[in-house]
């Protein structure tokens, strides 16, 4: 149970990466508009139950049991933010002389180290829960351990298919692009596991951690894929995609949390 609880998001991720193989020379930009705007949904649904009501619920019954989530979530936003500044970009001048702005390949770093630096503490959320429900005294089920497990699995999806796609549009062999949706996921199962040895130092942190998650995938969604999806012309493809994936990932995560 607990090889299989760690290396299920890996395996999302994987399945994601793996859809650049279905990709034609040019994909619909209806098609791309729809899986962006999914990406999108699952993404801000995964942040508010898998990620940020845990993380309140991991806090206590204070008062203040908001605080290491209101904390996290501003460390997860500001620290994108900065880094997304912080990049070196690829420049390229538009239209208008005063105007610079990055080009495709730049957001595509950006988006890969996002979501790679954000499948850290979702490893960790992992270990611990997985380290919870085999220990003598467990506060959780091995079945709600692995109900997180598929969760973070699910969502995982459609983030190796934002990072394989995007590199197969730059030029990339569809085997390049999808060793780089893959190879994003791969720290989940090995943060996962450093977790098991390392309950008791890394608990008291999970919550900032979680919250610190929810605050990079917010900030990637609102910088990077809402934008992208509704590049080049208007269309309902991106907020109907949006609206599908929020109300998947929120009945998934109902249901098997």
């Amino acid at each position: 149970m607990t090889l299989l609880g760690l290396f299920l998001p890996f395996l999302g991720t994987s399945l994601g990466a793996s859809t650049v193989f279905l990709m034609k020379s040019k994909t619909n930009p209806k098609l791309e508009k729809l899986l962006m705007g999914f990406a999108s949904g699952v993404m801000i649904a995964a942040s508010v139950w898998s990620l940020l009501i845990p993380s309140i619920e991991l806090s206590g019954d204070g008062a203040l049991r908001f605080l290491p989530a209101s904390v996290g979530f501003s460390a997860g936003v500001c620290f994108f933010l900065v880094l997304d500044y912080a990049l070196p970009k690829i420049k390229s001048r538009s239209v208008y002389p005063d105007r610079i702005r990055s080009t495709k390949k730049s957001k595509t770093a950006i988006m890969i180290i996002a979501v790679t630096l954000h499948n850290i503490p979702e490893g960790m959320a992992v270990g611990v829960s997985l380290a919870a429900a085999r220990g003598e005294n467990a506060y959780i089920t091995a079945a709600s351990a692995m109900a997180l497990c598929v969760g973070i699995a699910i969502q995982n999806f459609p983030e190796g298919a934002i990072i394989s796609m995007p590199l197969k549009a730059e030029g990339k062999s569809k085997a390049k692009a999808f060793i780089g949706g893959v190879l994003s996921g791969a720290v989940e199962p090995i943060a996962g596991a450093l977790t098991l040895i390392l309950t008791r130092a890394v608990s008291a942190a999970l919550p900032y951690l979680l919250a610190f998650a929810a605050g990079a995938m917010i900030y990637v969604v609102a910088e990077e894929l809402i934008p992208d999806s509704k590049a080049h012309g208007r269309s309902c493809a991106a907020t109907l995609g949006l609206m599908l994936g929020f109300v998947v990932m929120m009945t998934l995560d109902v249901v098997f949390g």
